[in-house]
């Protein structure tokens, strides 16, 4: 409350005394332990902003506090469903806080830490389940004691994070009137504080001093092995566009002073235009032509550019890592992009480009056994209808390719059977309807078997060792709930790589049914060439799907067609 009152007078007389008592009370404020953690994280948002706005040597401090609390939110928040609401809760200009702070340090050219701060603030729900599936191997190796005791923990705890928390406890233990949430918050605390004494037992080992700890500039850059990675961090303080090499310091774009607005005036169109007049209708392909128009002048001919003055060459694997409005627009496709013999080129025309939900995530996704590179065995889950009938016709082109193929089709598509059949298989191929769930995004699904759904959360749950590829020729795979957050990048296609799959292709929205015989044609034919030989065939899937979307270009397919197509991971 006394911040509150000198907050009012110096915006009334500008006393720099009551600015600098305020700085103090904040820091108080956010240190005081007997304060609850969300009440402390509003606290140091707010400290973080006015310091910077009066730019304070503090704000560095008051945003490092404001990140660590962030986390803490969901840490002692026990269910996956009660994280997401934690945190559609925050307000926005809260939210974004990784973000600004990220544009704070590249004010300051600390471009290494914003990098850091990106990857420590986005992607929360996923970086903490990837935390509980850390593997032990290594630590084993020095003390398998400790790494028998941690596994058990963070199984455990994973358990009960992956709770639905709809579901009405028993009350079993015996603690009368405590309901469900409570019951799983006290076995949460307790687990977290056993995860916590042994991290700390761990840290002391010769060796393993950074275990589990949020990882540094030199650990994320290995992301960038196979190619550049573009990172746009999107904030209304300065927005920055940087490329990632492997081994180098970030390269930065500046960007215009309308990046923000314009950037984000081009979802705001995209996404109302959907909604208003469908993605099959003129009105939305004159949009989607603009938008592309747009991106294009805002990051792609800034990107390649740079890209070139940097040698990359064309046909190169390039990622991109967006955040906020940018996690829902079609950078791969942007253009048309002039060329010296007039042919009209997209970006995907240039560079062979795939999304990225975080930097861990596309490392994650390189981290592998054995490589194999016979050709791998394929399940194919299909559920064709009267809504779906060129299904029939994918799966005709799936069972003809030369591997082996399971299928399990209509009555055979079950949620446990697929379950069951992913552990098998390195590869998968879906062809059915995907389902979104405004406002839930964990009940995002595919539908199966007498409208059965294998959701979100069920995939989450899965832990497939062998997976390498899964195509989503489905709608909605790769979009995100309407009300769910951007940078948390909670869809189907993330889910998939969560679970083990190296590299997966989804959409970006509703997906036109005749598409499917074709792009699989095609897509399957450049996978399996001999081209690409001495490649493992997951890694062949972004140039594969390039060349499919070519394909089903040169048929004169409407725009929104072929730029539906996203190509996720390695």
């Amino acid at each position: 409350m006394l911040i509150i009152s000198l907050h009012a007078r110096l915006v009334l007389l500008r006393n720099e005394e009551d600015l600098d008592e305020m700085m103090q009370l904040f820091h108080v404020a956010v240190n005081n332990k007997q304060v609850k953690t969300p009440d402390r994280f509003d606290m140091s948002c707010r400290w973080a902003q006015l310091a910077r706005c009066f730019g304070r040597p503090c704000t560095s401090t008051a945003y490092d506090c404001a990140i660590s609390l962030m986390r803490d939110t969901l840490t002692f928040t026990p269910t996956l469903y009660t994280q997401h609401s934690q945190l559609a809760a925050v307000p926005n200009d809260h939210r974004v806080l990784p973000l600004d702070y990220a544009s704070h340090l590249a004010q300051t050219g600390r471009f290494d830490q914003a990098i850091e701060i990106l990857e420590q603030g986005r992607a929360l729900l996923w970086s903490e389940m990837r935390g509980l599936r850390t593997s032990m191997d290594q630590l084993r190796a020095a003390h398998s004691q400790l790494a028998d005791k941690l596994a058990v923990v963070n199984r455990d705890l994973e358990e009960l994070t992956l709770t639905d928390s709809n579901t009405n406890g028993d009350g079993g233990d015996g603690l009368e009137g405590m309901d469900h949430i409570g019951l799983l918050l006290l076995k949460q605390r307790k687990l977290l504080y056993d995860r916590s004494k042994l991290i700390s037992q761990v840290r002391s080992l010769p060796g393993f001093e950074s275990f589990l700890k949020a990882p540094s500039f030199d650990t994320l850059i290995s992301a960038a092995s196979r190619g550049p990675v573009i990172v746009i961090n999107h904030s209304e303080w300065r927005s920055d566009t940087f490329i990632l090499l492997h081994n180098a310091p970030p390269s930065v774009i500046p960007t215009s002073d309308d990046f923000y607005d314009s950037a984000t005036k081009l979802r705001d169109r995209l996404t109302i235009c959907r909604i208003e007049h469908g993605i099959d209708s003129k009105q939305y392909e004159r949009v989607l032509c603009s938008v592309l128009g747009g991106l294009s002048d805002l990051v792609g001919r800034p990107v390649i550019e740079n890209l070139q003055s940097l040698n990359v060459p064309e046909q190169s694997r390039v990622w991109w890592c967006p955040t906020s409005v940018f996690c829902s627009l079609p950078l791969h496709a942007m253009g048309p992009i002039p060329s010296g013999d007039g042919t009209k080129r997209y970006f995907f025309d240039i560079y062979i480009p795939s999304y990225t939900p975080s930097l861990s995530a596309l490392i994650q996704s390189r981290k592998h056994g054995e490589q194999s590179f016979a050709k791998p065995s394929i399940l194919l889950v299909a559920q064709p209808d009267q809504s779906l009938l060129s299904a029939i016709p994918e799966i005709s082109a799936i069972k003809r390719l030369d591997t082996k193929v399971t299928a399990l089709v209509s009555n055979k598509a079950t949620p446990s059977g697929v379950l069951e059949s992913l552990q098998d298989h390195q590869f998968s191929h879906f062809a059915c309807h995907g389902k979104l769930e405004d406002g839930k995004p964990f009940e995002a699904s595919f539908q199966l078997h007498n409208g059965k759904r294998l959701t979100l959360l069920d995939l989450i749950r899965s832990q497939l060792p062998s997976a390498e590829f899964a195509f989503l020729s489905a709608c909605h795979t790769a979009e995100l709930t309407e009300g769910s957050i951007a940078d948390e990048a909670l869809h189907l296609t993330a889910a998939m790589q969560h679970c083990g799959f190296r590299s997966v292709v989804g959409t970006m929205w509703g997906m036109a049914d005749d598409d499917g015989p074709e792009l699989v044609k095609y897509f399957y034919k450049s996978m399996f060439s001999r081209k690409q030989e001495g490649i493992p065939y997951y890694e062949r899937s972004a140039r594969a799907l390039r060349d499919a979307v070519r394909r089903l270009r040169k048929n004169r397919v409407p725009l929104e067609r072929w730029v539906n197509f996203v190509h996720y991971g390695a």
